[in-house]
């Protein structure tokens, strides 16, 4: 995996983007995000559903989003998800620099008719997840998403954020709605912790670095 033209920097009006590209035998993924976007996203990896949870990630977070993925679906969706979500993460780590003056901290509940996701972040630096959902959901949304597949998502993306996330979906039926609302919290909660605080300087943590 390469890092691109990232231009994550403390100060405050600088840009906070990452690109990364990851290249194997399996995959061939391009990432670029912008943390102070407007939403704009344009995303093609061939996982539908997996198009609409990150344009879902894009849109509430308001980060403009890139994700460019092919990858080997004729054998099944796996390694194209989960290379996608390891670039996704590193692109965001990127962006976010040394992490000077941000808030860190930030949580969102997102409603999706019956279900609801609640979430919880960290720019902490190091990986964490706890990930909790309904149990006997459906195996499949569509024809190519495997439900188990969201926490591997997040695995993934928190793996190389470098994040701390908890993510609960304390009830929920209908299992498009259950992976959309932790989408969606997530974007929110992800957009709040990496906002600019206008009273903080520095890195905000004791140690002095994240």
């Amino acid at each position: 995996m390469t890092g691109g033209t990232g231009t994550g920097t403390g100060t405050a009006t600088a840009p906070r983007r990452g690109r990364v590209e990851r290249v194997t035998k399996e995959t061939s993924v391009l990432v670029e995000v912008d943390l102070d976007g407007t939403g704009s996203v344009e995303v093609a990896t061939g996982v539908g559903f997996f198009d609409h949870m990150l344009n879902q990630l894009g849109k509430h977070g308001l980060f403009d989003l890139t994700v460019k993925t092919e990858g080997d679906l004729h054998i099944d969706a796996h390694h194209t998800i989960e290379d996608t979500s390891l670039a996704l993460g590193a692109a965001f780590r990127e962006a976010l620099g040394d992490k000077s003056g941000l808030r860190r901290f930030g949580n969102a509940s997102c409603p999706l008719d019956e279900s609801l996701a609640e979430v919880t972040v960290d720019l902490s630096g190091r990986p964490y997840l706890v990930h909790s959902e309904p149990d006997g959901m459906a195996p499949m949304i569509g024809p190519d998403y495997d439900t188990t597949m969201t926490r591997h998502i997040l695995e993934s993306f928190v793996a190389q954020a470098a994040i701390c996330l908890h993510v609960r979906v304390p009830y929920g039926r209908n299992a498009h709605h259950i992976v959309e609302a932790q989408f969606k919290a997530l974007a929110r909660a992800l957009r709040a912790a990496s906002e600019r605080d206008p009273r903080a300087t520095g890195v905000p943590s004791t140690k002095g670095v994240l």
